[in-house]
């Protein structure tokens, strides 16, 4: 079986007879490697007592009183970040458990950086034994910002991060349209090179078509059916529609910020421009294999999931939103 996405720390982590992932110390270690937890050479006493501490037993229980004995402020609420979300991991039975507690009770002050680790490492045990690498191409929308280009009438992305740098002289096309560091290697994935993602998967350096009706919706599509299926254990069908036209909304569910307002738009019947529908980047229709997990003012009705960019030309897809706005009978009881 071929692995991918090592940077997600999974291969800490024990997996327990019904599949989700039991936090270990090893893995815990890793929010101690973080430079804003390592602490500098000017840190106090306090801080480098604790820090080494902790690497000797990263569950050692910490007190409020010993962080606010820190020396410097910034390291105070950043190890007041650390501890908190620590002790939400070590009560639960499995970061999947911890995430639904964190998704129902609103990430609060938890950093966005926690959130898509906990996204990509949990995403990372739902795809297990994937053999397509589109998916697994397509599933990086979870938990990393994608960039959109438009291109000869084909959707283009590309992770953010990789292609932040600009640079005046590109060396391929694809590198002058996304406008990437010359240094940075980047391909679209397709039949050719799609074996290469399993040695590059941690690079996050293939850019993605999204045009409709090719494989990259679909492949979305499928991450998301295993995402759902779970975290909820809940099986249902999800298939990339080829336009926003003719459809009746009787559920819907915005997969990120700028998809929810836009189904709100059609919800209400609000007239849309050409502009902002050009937004949309996919749509997905959902259905439940077990029609009776719905809700009953729903039942048998599909669901219909948007997908959209931000004015800025980026997506940031929210996949609690799967989580939270699905039309399911007794969520809450989901543990």
């Amino acid at each position: 079986m071929k692995d991918f996405w090592i940077s997600s720390g999974h291969h800490l982590l024990d997996r327990g007879s019904d599949g989700g992932l039991r936090v270990t110390d090893e893995f815990l270690k890793l929010y101690l490697a973080r430079r804003e937890l390592i602490p500098p050479a000017e840190a106090c006493a306090v801080e480098r007592t604790l820090h080494a501490a902790l690497l000797a037993d990263p569950r050692m229980p910490v007190s409020a009183s010993d962080i606010d004995a820190i020396a410097d402020a910034d390291a105070r609420e950043n190890w007041k970040l650390m501890i908190a979300f620590r002790d939400r991991l070590v009560r639960h039975a499995a970061l999947e458990a911890a995430f639904r507690e964190l998704v129902r009770g609103g990430f609060g002050n938890v950093p966005p950086i926690f959130i898509n680790q906990l996204v990509h490492v949990i995403l990372r045990n739902a795809l297990d034994g994937t053999e397509d690498a589109w998916v697994l191409r397509a599933a990086e929308l979870f938990f990393r910002t994608q960039r959109v280009t438009l291109h000869e009438g084909s959707l283009i992305v590309a992770d953010e991060e990789t292609i932040g740098g600009v640079n005046t002289t590109p060396v391929t096309p694809l590198v002058s349209m996304l406008g990437i560091p010359a240094e940075s290697e980047i391909d679209i994935i397709n039949k050719e090179n799609a074996d290469s993602y399993w040695d590059r998967s941690d690079q996050f350096d293939m850019a993605l078509d999204l045009t409709a009706g090719r494989e990259g919706l679909d492949a979305l599509a499928q991450a998301m059916q295993r995402w759902i299926a779970h975290l909820l254990g809940i099986n249902v069908s999800i298939e990339a529609l080829p336009e926003v036209q003719n459809i009746e909304l009787t559920w819907y569910v915005g997969l990120d910020a700028d998809a929810t307002r836009i189904g709100d738009m059609l919800w209400h019947g609000e007239e849309i421009d050409e502009a902002t529908l050009a937004r949309v980047v996919g749509l997905f229709r959902l259905t439940f294999s077990d029609p009776s997990l719905m809700v009953e003012k729903v039942r048998g009705d599909p669901v219909y999931l948007i997908l959209a960019m931000a004015g800025d030309k980026t997506i940031r897809m929210k996949p609690q939103n799967l989580l939270t706005g699905l039309p399911v009978q007794h969520l809450e009881a989901v543990s």
